[in-house]
């Protein structure tokens, strides 16, 4: 396993594997850089996937909910960079990654070559965040992984025609399966950090959004995503005619990135950086 350190010391964890144009992939809130792998086998040749797990995430230590940021996650991912010594990646960012991307082209646009974001814009609708308040933080009641498995097609309102075993090798990833039941792969006080920000304030995200302008830019909505709205996307599309934006059929918050819409959009951002 990898990792790197912090500028507080934190030793987090990352994988690196291919070669070619570096892309970049943050995952969502809770998730970790295993987010992609249905991702994975379907990039085309040339490119080198570099995966964290944000701090509090996954492999990587636990901080402390004031280090939950998306400020310090951003500090995080180009710390990585350094590390691994690239100037500029191409970042795909899921859901908080997205956000994490948006911030980086505000503050550091050198070190971007182009953004991608999945179910992710300048506008988080209150009805999404409203129901991650409803889970983070809190271990599933289902006790195992073929447990929990079953009853994600409920759960998951919005989603169709997922294939076959998707779902169980989803909460294999999300969540440990120990003697007294599962266990989420975060730190919980992940739910104090976000649950602050969540009370805060709105903040205009548009000018992180702006930010952006002459990266090459590509948008994946899932067609019932509660997080990311078709005006949001109509907005976007207004301000960067020349961004990529796709609905994918069947997906809410968030698509897998293994669907047909998803992967066609990503090898077209992907060529204008080629």
């Amino acid at each position: 396993m990898a990792y790197f350190i912090g500028s507080d010391g934190a030793r987090l964890h990352y994988t690196d594997a291919g070669a070619g144009l570096p892309l970049l992939c943050l995952a969502g809130l809770t998730r970790t850089g295993a987010d992609f792998d249905y991702l994975a086998p379907h990039l085309p040749a040339g490119v080198r996937l570099i995966r964290p797990d944000y701090r509090g995430r996954g492999g990587s230590n636990w901080t402390g909910a004031e280090t939950y940021t998306v400020v310090q996650e951003a500090a995080d991912a180009l710390a990585l960079l350094d590390h691994l010594g690239i100037d500029r990646a191409a970042v795909l960012g899921t859901s908080r990654g997205g956000l994490i991307g948006m911030y980086l082209a505000a503050v550091a646009k050198d070190r971007l070559l182009g953004l991608c974001l999945n179910d992710i814009g300048p506008v988080v609708e209150r009805a999404g965040l409203e129901r991650i308040v409803g889970y983070i933080g809190r271990n599933p009641e289902a006790r195992t992984h073929a447990e929990a498995a079953a009853g994600m097609p409920a759960l998951m309102e919005g989603f169709a025609n997922v294939p076959p075993g998707r779902w169980l090798q989803d909460v294999q990833r999300r969540y440990d399966e120990m003697p007294d039941g599962l266990v989420n792969r975060y730190d919980p006080a992940l739910r104090s950090a976000f649950l602050e920000a969540f009370e805060a304030p709105e903040v205009d995200l548009w000018p992180m959004f702006d930010a952006c302008a002459g990266l090459p830019l590509a948008v994946i909505r899932g067609e019932n995503s509660d997080l990311l709205s078709r005006e949001t996307v109509a907005e976007m599309r207004r301000r960067r005619p020349d961004m990529i934006a796709v609905e994918v059929p069947d997906r809410a918050h968030i698509p897998f990135l293994d669907e047909a819409e998803s992967l066609a959009a990503i090898r077209a951002w992907l060529g204008q950086m080629a």
